[in-house]
């Protein structure tokens, strides 16, 4: 018998509790299987050891029903389990329309906050089908399965409950595109790494002080990123090529970056970065990480020396986002079915164009206007945003 047969016919739900060893699945079935009856619906959950089955199954032969009740409870008894059985009628109600998979990352994940985000779901009209934890290292991550309210309501409901409470929440669409090939695109200053590119320049150019003035000027709205960019370039003329090298040994990636990078690979994921910084920089980065795409604006360097300009195609705030598309073009990715990860005002083009946007430690006009924020110091945290479990994560590692 099909599962739509069984909207209206006579069913048993069998729940199992008790302490988990190997073969209670199997066993379940092999004492239910003499009954000739027909599997509806299973779902199994282990937590600390203990085990929690529940199988929906159509009732048997009449007569026999009191015969299945017994010998079931008596294959419990006999392993230390309890059973429940109830009578009732078909399979479970339809899941509403719209369906949504939502990621809660806490460190620690209390229950006050996972109780306030489960509120806040079924406020919007939706309903927790299941939930399901994917890691618990470096921080707690879980997964709701949710229906009945549309995606982006719920992301945005979320998004505000979230930072009232220090969490951090990713909403996406469920379907079978989560599991697609994606591509994932990072900024480097303050995301991939831990430094300020050209703040390390500029200590081998005695000018630190000169380049945070220009710094700060843009962020008061003086300078826009080109007109900045050049001004801090400008100080930089002089300096021989050997600092490059200098700059390189110095760059320090963020804590969880390698392992972010090498899980979404060994999953056919692509990878790329995009920076305001420069090549001298992320093309090591590319070679150190196998990343498939990387962009900068480039030192200009002439007789061995930096002059103090940029050359070729400059990449600011709308540039990270042109070259997002480009990226996504080139891997044969839907632009839905890319995401970005950024820290600054100059990523917010790029963030809002992903089909994910993750603000990660980011500035609070950044985290209010992105899809998703995590705020953990772990950059591999974004993994459990893809719906990605710590032992997929261990399972790279060993790859």
């Amino acid at each position: 018998m099909s599962a739509s047969q069984t909207s209206d016919v006579p069913t048993l739900l069998v729940k199992i509790f008790g302490k988990d060893r190997p073969g209670i699945t199997a066993g379940l079935m092999d004492t239910l299987a003499a009954y000739s009856v027909d599997v509806v619906d299973i779902e199994q959950v282990v937590t600390r050891g203990r085990i929690v089955l529940c199988v929906l199954v159509t009732k048997p032969a009449a007569g026999s029903e009191g015969e299945l009740r017994a010998t079931v409870h008596s294959w419990a008894e006999s392993l230390k389990l309890s059973a429940e059985i109830i009578s009732g009628t078909g399979d479970n109600r339809p899941r509403g329309v719209g369906r949504s998979h939502v990621t809660v990352l806490g460190n620690p994940l209390t229950a006050e906050s996972t109780a306030t985000i489960a509120a806040r779901i079924t406020a919007t009209g939706g309903n927790i089908d299941r939930i399901f934890r994917l890691a618990k290292y470096p921080v707690t991550a879980v997964e709701f399965a949710v229906s009945g309210a549309e995606t982006e309501p719920l992301r945005t409901a979320l998004a505000t409950t979230a930072a009232q409470i220090g969490v951090d929440v990713a909403v996406v669409s469920a379907g079978l595109h989560r599991r697609a090939q994606r591509l994932v695109v990072m900024d480097v200053d303050s995301t991939l790494i831990q430094d300020e590119v050209i703040e390390l320049f500029a200590a081998h150019a005695g000018c630190e002080a000169e380049v945070a003035e220009v710094t700060e000027r843009a962020m008061r709205g003086e300078l826009d990123f080109e007109q900045s960019l050049h001004a801090r370039v400008a100080l930089l003329a002089g300096l021989d090529e050997s600092v490059v090298e200098k700059v390189r040994a110095e760059v320090r990636l963020t804590p969880g970056a390698r392992t972010l990078v090498r899980t979404l690979k060994t999953l056919g994921y692509q990878v790329g970065v995009v920076s305001g910084g420069f090549t001298q920089v992320t093309d090591d980065l590319r070679e150190q990480l196998g990343l498939d795409f990387a962009q900068a604006n480039t030192l200009e360097i002439v007789d061995g020396k930096l002059t103090g300009k940029v050359t070729g195609e400059i990449v600011d705030r709308a540039g990270k986002a042109r070259l997002l598309r480009r990226f996504a073009s080139e891997a044969g990715v839907p632009l839905a079915q890319t995401v970005a990860i950024g820290d600054g005002a100059n990523d917010l083009d790029m963030l809002n164009a992903a089909g994910l946007g993750v603000a990660f430690n980011a500035k609070p006009v950044v985290r209010e206007a992105a899809h998703t924020a995590v705020n953990v110091p772990f950059l591999d945290a974004v993994l459990y945003l893809l719906g990605i479990t710590r032992e997929e994560v261990e399972a790279a590692d060993l790859a």
